[in-house]
């Protein structure tokens, strides 16, 4: 018979459609995980993926069997989820998403204080772009997100958390003068790097700068946060950077922050679970617990 340990690695697998990759999501080998698929597929008699260099397809079989070990596995998370609902608040596994820009900044603050605050919690962690985390929320791979509002999901809750603010990064070596505060028919599209696609600061920069019609921007998109202000102090350009960055990427990186004119634009960092999950009571500690150790905001010294 199947196995739970087998459904979860083919979960993985159809997630990344890349064995070492799957096999890195659920700590096992490789070559653990491909047996696992193996036996998965003698056992049912069918093909269900196809094996190549550049990675994995599924079969019209692996299909099926994938929306009904889906629905398997999300059926042993609520039951997991109600037997975990019978001890306190935050007593037990708390799988949290988080986005890219937010994490770094805030998990140093975040995970020590919820290990202090609940003796009980034991906390997963995952990093990664908004619509990749709504959707493990979703199919029940994760508790909670902590993202940018809104979200346009069925069958979730979200929580506004604390407001924060943007800023225009620059190196201090710039030659260009902006003037503070500063609007935003003064950025310089050409000089302006964004993340790439699928990162919703991205977005986010092209709605305040009013660029999302205009296509002379610099044709490359960082992966993260860190690179891209790297990008910005060796005076490769400017970017938008949000202010719960700005105490840690200035101890980093020689930047100039410039501020925008009132009312300055900023995102709105809120927490997303299921509405089925029944951990209402868990979700409105995790959302204060972030609220509370969410980094300070006010202009810090040395910005313009």
């Amino acid at each position: 018979m199947l196995t739970l340990r087998q459904m979860r690695y083919f979960d993985a697998l159809a997630s990344t459609r890349h064995f070492g990759r799957a096999a890195a999501q659920v700590h096992v080998s490789q070559p653990a995980l491909s047996t696992q698929i193996m036996e998965m597929e003698e056992h049912l008699g069918s093909k269900l993926v196809e094996r190549s260099r550049s990675g994995v397809l599924l079969t019209r079989k692996g299909m099926e069997v994938l929306q009904r070990i889906r629905t398997i596995l999300t059926e042993v998370e609520r039951l997991e989820e109600a037997a975990r609902d019978s001890g306190g608040i935050l007593d037990g596994l708390v799988r949290i998403g988080i986005i890219p820009t937010v994490a770094p900044y805030l998990v140093p603050r975040l995970v020590p204080y919820l290990r202090e605050s609940y003796p009980g919690i034991e906390i997963e962690l995952k990093e990664a772009i908004t619509d990749r985390l709504v959707s493990d929320l979703i199919d029940g791979r994760l508790d909670a997100v902590i993202a940018a509002l809104p979200i346009d999901a069925e069958n979730v809750e979200t929580r506004p958390l604390f407001s924060d603010r943007f800023f225009m990064a620059m190196t201090n070596n710039d030659r260009e003068v902006l003037m503070s505060p500063l609007t935003e028919n003064q950025v310089d599209t050409e000089r302006l790097l964004l993340l790439e696609e699928g990162h919703c600061l991205r977005d986010q920069a092209l709605a305040v700068c009013g660029t999302a019609g205009k296509r002379s921007l610099v044709n490359f998109g960082a992966t993260s946060m860190a690179t891209l202000l790297q990008m910005v102090s060796h005076d490769m350009g400017m970017t938008l950077i949000p202010e719960m960055a700005i105490p840690t990427e200035t101890t980093r990186n020689d930047l100039r922050i410039v501020p925008f004119a009132d009312p300055a634009p900023c995102r709105e960092i809120g927490l997303i679970w299921r509405k089925s999950s029944g951990r209402a009571e868990d979700m409105a500690a995790l959302g204060q617990a972030v609220t509370l150790c969410a980094p300070a905001g006010g202009v810090k010294p040395g910005i313009s």
